[in-house]
């Protein structure tokens, strides 16, 4: 049985400390991946480390928008969404070839380490009141770089953890889950956090998260790495991984839906906080009043803005259920309801001047955008053969990430042009304009297992 280790059967992994995959198992199907030990350490260490990533990730541009000139909010917001794409262009690729030639873990558990002395590093500036604007971006350029090279050996580290490939729809699902269940609890409790103790806090939290998820990797039970004698040159090594996709149009397809939909559609997240603070501001404020007259709110704007972001969360862990559940039922049609509603109802939002109204849609965005984003990811990699997944989730991982941060950037510039909600309208049109385009011009995408 092909358990997704190369050369391993299952008596193999046993002997070498890895659990067997148990048999018989009745739990709901889009949980089957927590049935493997190594992916129930790598889950909840997740769970506990994302919701301090978001925590740190509604904090940010807050800070920003506090940090410059109200007129240049929108601008810098931009800037600091394109910055992580410097480093991501040249470490992706090279990111994707280490993970198919050293230890995944490894290499997760050293970027997990950068990544937590960054936000300890934010944490101390922001309490310290000396915050300047190039601290901000130096320290995104940091993380930025190493999660440019975790991203593509975490994806790929998937199929390790859950051992039988028959479970990595759930697996991917199932981090989708985790990251979108931080989604929705970590930017309401960071907009609490930073409206009653100022950023430094929600920065500080986001620093100890990460002891969770290294403590987790670090008590896996893995088979050693195979050693490679002759390791072939890293130039060789990407130029085999970068033909085969060419080669392959499924593959091909998947990667321009990504990229389109990457710099259209999700840089309204973005601009998000810059919504909370002007279109649905006097919405908001009885919500915001309500708030405050029970705490002490030094940055009242962050409540707001904390719950549009659980809101989009709590649609997207919907999202991330119904692909584990529901996707090995026909993973083509539900990345086509993606593609098409997730613009579609991005278009609601943009128009919306009413927090009401926003915080019912948001949800449904949160759905679809998983839909298209989760099964896109999915479908690339169980097309790409086992010893190119690496390479083949770095250029996932390049075109995703670089084209959402060029998207942020272009709806910074945008934004200070026409305003947000015509930035958000007018992407969310083109991507939807290229979904349809997708719908009837490749139908084979619709039909893919």
């Amino acid at each position: 049985m092909n358990n997704g280790l190369p050369g391993l059967d299952n008596e193999a992994i046993e002997t070498q400390g890895v659990a067997t995959v148990p048999t018989g198992y009745r739990g709901p199907k889009a949980f089957r991946a927590l049935r493997h030990h190594n992916y129930r350490l790598f889950f909840f260490g997740q769970l506990v480390s994302i919701v301090g990533t978001w925590m740190q990730t509604t904090a940010l541009p807050l800070l920003i928008i506090r940090s410059v000139p109200e007129n240049e909010d929108g601008l810098w917001l931009g800037i600091n969404s394109f910055l992580p794409l410097v480093p991501l262009i040249p470490l992706a690729l090279i990111a994707g070839s280490l993970a198919d030639r050293y230890p995944k873990r490894t290499i997760i558990v050293l970027t997990q380490i950068v990544m937590m002395l960054q936000a300890f590093a934010l944490a101390a500036l922001a309490w310290s009141g000396m915050v300047q604007m190039w601290h901000i971006l130096a320290l995104t350029f940091i993380a930025s770089a190493a999660t440019a090279i975790d991203v593509p050996a975490r994806q790929a580290f998937v199929i390790e953890m859950v051992g039988d490939p028959a479970d990595l729809s759930s697996g991917i699902a199932m981090n989708s889950a985790v990251f979108n269940l931080g989604r929705a609890i970590g930017p309401v409790l960071a907009g609490l956090l930073i409206a009653a103790l100022d950023f430094g806090a929600a920065f500080l939290v986001n620093g100890l998260s990460f002891l969770a998820v290294i403590a987790g990797l670090l008590l896996m039970r893995l088979p050693p790495h195979p050693w490679q004698a002759h390791r072939p040159k890293m130039g060789a090594h990407l130029s085999e991984g970068l033909s085969y996709l060419q080669g392959n149009s499924a593959l091909m397809v998947l990667m321009s839906l990504v990229a389109v939909s990457a710099f259209l559609s999700m840089p309204f997240i973005t601009l998000m906080p810059i919504f909370a603070g002007t279109t649905l501001a006097d919405s908001a404020q009885p919500v915001v009043a309500a708030t405050c007259r029970m705490m002490t709110c030094q940055n009242p704007e962050a409540v707001t803005f904390g719950l549009m972001m659980g809101a989009f969360g709590l649609g997207a862990l919907a999202g991330a259920l119904i692909v584990g559940t529901y996707g090995d039922r026909g993973r083509g049609r539900l990345l086509t309801i993606g593609n098409l509603f997730f613009p579609a109802t991005l278009l609601i939002f943009a128009l919306s001047q009413s927090l009401g109204l926003t915080l019912v849609v948001l949800p449904v965005v949160g759905v679809v955008f998983i839909l298209q984003n989760a099964l896109a990811n999915t479908l690339i990699q169980v097309t790409a053969p086992d010893h190119m997944r690496g390479r083949i989730m770095s250029v996932y991982s390049l075109v995703f990430q670089g084209m959402m941060r060029l998207g942020g950037m272009q709806a910074g510039f945008m934004e200070t042009m026409i305003g947000a909600p015509l930035a958000v309208a007018s992407g969310a049109l083109l991507s939807l304009g290229y979904g349809l385009l997708v719908f009837f011009k490749w139908p084979q995408v619709r039909k893919m297992k």
